[in-house]
């Protein structure tokens, strides 16, 4: 399967709390929601559907799952809704029980085995594993070279701290840009990979 990770971003690099205001305000991170003045339907959703069209699996940290178990099955009737709801989704936390796995058709991965789960994951057959928000999980995959492709939707907006997806560790990694385009909202929706070395 290929490891495909899709980020709302700011231009300072900030990933947090994109959906809304109690989203998540560790930090004090006080501008939950920023990316709603920014949403384009067109460039932006056309990006999200595509890649959640090509996915066979979804892949969140604990936080991110837990904001999306409490909002998406509540919307069911919605084609999008309904294909978050049905397709297969893996979790990554050390403290779920399997008794709080509520949202349909969900796998625990405990943290300890994250990275060799997702290693087997990644080597099986399939289509995608589809990554959104987890910034801590995605900064590891981004951190082990764990990823194929690299969805950033980057909005021209600084938020002035907050959590982020890029390792701090002195590593250069070299991406290639495959493809961008750029919303009404001056959105730009840019897709990487990393480069042949």
């Amino acid at each position: 399967m290929r490891i495909v990770i899709s980020e709302f971003i700011s231009l300072d690099g900030v990933v947090q709390a994109p959906g809304g205001p109690e989203e998540d305000t560790e930090g004090g991170f006080a501008h939950g929601g920023w990316t709603h003045p920014f949403f384009d339907p067109e460039v932006m959703g056309g990006a999200v559907a595509d890649v959640l069209s090509k996915a066979d699996a979804l892949l969140f940290g604990r936080r991110t799952w837990q904001t999306m178990a409490a909002a998406w099955p509540e919307r069911a009737g919605d084609p999008f809704a309904d294909q978050m709801n049905s397709i297969r989704k893996y979790v990554v936390s050390q403290t779920l029980g399997d008794d709080q796995l509520t949202w349909n058709n969900t796998t625990r991965i405990a943290g300890g085995e994250a990275v060799a789960r997702i290693r087997e994951l990644h080597g099986a057959e399939g289509g995608d594993l589809l990554v959104m928000g987890s910034p801590t999980l995605v900064r590891t995959l981004l951190h082990e070279g764990l990823f194929d492709e690299l969805l950033l939707m980057h909005m021209p907006v600084m938020l002035g701290g907050g959590k982020t997806i890029f390792p701090v560790d002195g590593v250069l990694r070299t991406l290639e840009l495959a493809s961008t385009a750029t919303s009404g909202t001056g959105v730009q929706v840019c897709t990487y990979r990393p480069a042949a070395g």
